[in-house]
Formats: C-alpha cells, structure tokens, sequence
C-alpha cells in the first residue's frame, strides 16, 4: 500500500514538473508538437508528451538512397534524419523534401534541434551544425572516431549560452560551443562510446564499451565518479528523478542511484540490449536482441511482463501514455498496453527497423533498412 502511495505522489510530482518547468530548459518548446532530440528530452526518457492513439494509417512514405538507422526528430512541422546514403534530410509534414545537406558518408545518430540549428555526427567521425530552415552548414568539428550517438546539450556554467556534447569512437566525450563549435573540454573514458548522454543537474550520464557507466560534471568536464556495469554499454542510459536506468551486452539491465552513485538493484542476463530504454512513473521498458520487450518495476527492478516480438529488437521504445510503441526487426511496429503488455496494434512493413519512432500529436516517424521514412497519423 505503501508503495502504491508514493508511486501516486511521484506521477504527480512528475506532471506538475511538466506543466510548470520553463520550455526554455529544454531548449526547443516542449509541447506534444515537437520531438526534438533522440529520446523526447534531455533526460532521455522516452516518454512522450503527445498522445496518439491506434488505429494509426500510413499517411506518406519517403525514400532514401541507403538504409535509414538515424532517429527522426521533428520540429515546427519539419522532420529532420540521417541516412547510410551519406545525406541529413528535412522531410515536411506532407513528405516532400526541403532540404537535404550531403555529409559524404553514413549518418546513424540521431540529429539534435537546438536553436534553430540541427547537429549531428557522421560515422567518419564530423559533428555538423546545420541551419534547421536552409540546410545550410555553419560549422563541422572532427573527432578521431566515428560517431554512433547522437547530440545532446547543457548550458554554459554562467548560463549565458548553450553547448553540445557528443560521444566519439576515440573514447571521448566533446563539449563543444553550440554557437561556433568551439571546444569547451573533452572528457576521455577507457573505450568507445556509443549512447548519447543523459543530462541529471549539471552532470551527464553516459556508458561504453569501458563497462563503465561514467558521471562527468558538465561544467569542467570531471568525472565525478563511474560505476562498473559488468560488460559494455551499447545504449544509452534514461534518467528519471535521481535515478539512472540502463542494459549491457549480457542482458542485465540496471536500477542505478545517481545520489548514491550505486547499483540500486539488476536483473538476470537475457539478450543485449541494444535499445535504450524508456521510462515513465514507476515502469521502465526496455527491448532486447532475444525479442523481448520488458517492463520492469522501477523500485526494485521486478518484472511486470514481457513481450516476444519476431526479430531481434535494436530500435528504442517510447512511451505514450498508457501504451508502448516498438518498432523490431520482423518490420512490424506494434502498441503495447503499458499495464498490462498485451499487444493492440501492428502494422508491417516488411522491412527491419533500427530507427526509433519520433512522436507528435498527428504524426509517428521512423525509418528503416529499405531507406523510406515512414509516416502515421490517426485514421
């Protein structure tokens, strides 16, 4: 009964949070319009602020030059991804090109929409600041390795203005300045890093190939500490309150105090988890390459239910509400029932999917291995 009270107080906290945190802290307006970044928020929480329901029908298909495996975002109207045809589009609402900017080779991160301007990493190794209405390219920066994760941002330790923070293949973590690309630091972990960092305070939270789960202070760029998470980390970390949830390769998945800075509590070894999670009051869910989509109990990591999907699942959930939508390996996208697991609704394209959806009020957004950007809206 206990549990079942603060659970009820924290669903609370977290809407009157949504409500009446300033939309400038997330540096797009947060509304059930826009979907700025991987993952919804700087949080990574997965957990969308639209709600849109099934039956869903195609609205529209674009088509690519090569496999799409970025994540869409969405801002004003305009759909913006990478493909592994080298090329970062803006898609309209209605599926006609607005702009695509060439990056010479394959885009698999996710873009960020900060300000107007979309960054995002190619996997030979360049973050670009692209102008979000023209297409045009204001900076690059070259790191050393390729770039798996996407962008996420911070600001400055004065506030004044905002920066970028990006994972690389040679095992660093970039903060650069949003305006210019100038590098603020540069923080080294022991191996790749694949996820995009979550942002708790001023701290990122982000994993590797290291099997570290790393605290980096986003003012001077200092670990603050690491945690041993057994074998890498090939997601990226969701953060919700003072806690931090994440899987590895084995298929443990994680509860982790960010107060504490300890392991609060993992599950048995299943499949690599090669989506990151979504979390939203007290269920986390998470999908993995055995098929399975998981819930589990944010307190003590307990398992809710699963789900077996056709194929192995490396695209992330998102939470919508009172549902789950997955896209897996089997070309299906489907919505789960939250509660209780049970599937309400799928729709194959028969092709598989690594992109995750991006959501609006009318609109679901992904991509997939046969290089269209598929879009859904209400029938």
């Amino acid at each position: 009964m206990l549990d079942k009270i603060r659970y009820f107080v924290f669903g609370i906290i977290l809407f009157l949070l949504e409500l009446f945190i300033p939309h400038e802290l997330y540096g797009q307006e947060r509304s059930a319009d826009c979907w700025p970044m991987f993952r919804g928020d700087q949080q990574l929480s997965g957990s969308a602020t639209a709600r849109i329901s099934p039956p869903l029908k195609l609205l529209w298909t674009f088509k690519t030059g090569d496999a799409v495996r970025s994540s869409p975002v969405i801002y004003k109207g305009i759909i913006f991804v990478g493909s592994n045809d080298g090329f970062i589009y803006a898609i309209t609402s209605g599926g006609a090109l607005k702009w695509k900017y060439d990056a010479k080779t394959s885009v698999e991160a996710s873009p960020l929409l900060v300000d107007n301007t979309v960054y995002a990493g190619s996997l030979e190794g360049i973050i670009y600041a692209i102008d979000s209405q023209t297409g045009k390219l204001k900076w690059k920066f070259k790191t050393e390795g390729q770039i798996s994760g996407s962008s996420t941002w911070t600001y400055s330790t004065d506030k004044k203005e905002k920066w970028i923070l990006t994972g690389s293949y040679d095992n660093f973590l970039y903060c650069l300045r949003a305006s210019d690309g100038k590098l603020i630091w540069k923080f080294e972990s022991g191996n790749y890093i694949n996820g995009t960092p979550a942002i708790y305070g001023k701290v990122a939270v982000f994993g590797g190939c290291d099997s570290k789960l790393h605290l980096v202070n986003t003012d001077q760029g200092k670990e603050q500490t690491s945690i041993d998470i057994g074998t890498y980390v090939p997601a990226s970390a969701a953060v919700s309150g003072d806690r931090a949830f994440l899987g590895n390769y084995d298929g443990e998945f994680y509860g982790v105090s960010l107060v504490q800075k300890k392991i609060l509590w993992k599950t048995p070894g299943g499949g690599p988890f090669l989506a990151s999670p979504a979390v939203s009051g007290n269920k986390v869910v998470t999908a993995s390459q055995n098929y399975y989509v998981y819930c589990f109990d944010t307190e003590h990591g307990k398992l809710l239910w699963k789900f077996k999907t056709l194929g192995k699942v490396n695209a992330s959930p998102v939470i919508i509400g009172n549902q789950v939508v997955i896209a897996s390996g089997d070309g299906r996208i489907r919505f789960l029932d939250l509660v209780s697991g049970k599937e309400k609704w799928s729709y194959e394209v028969g092709s598989p999917f690594y992109s995750t959806v991006a959501v609006t009020s009318n609109l679901l957004i992904l991509g997939a291995d046969d290089g269209k950007i598929y879009a859904f809206g209400p029938k």
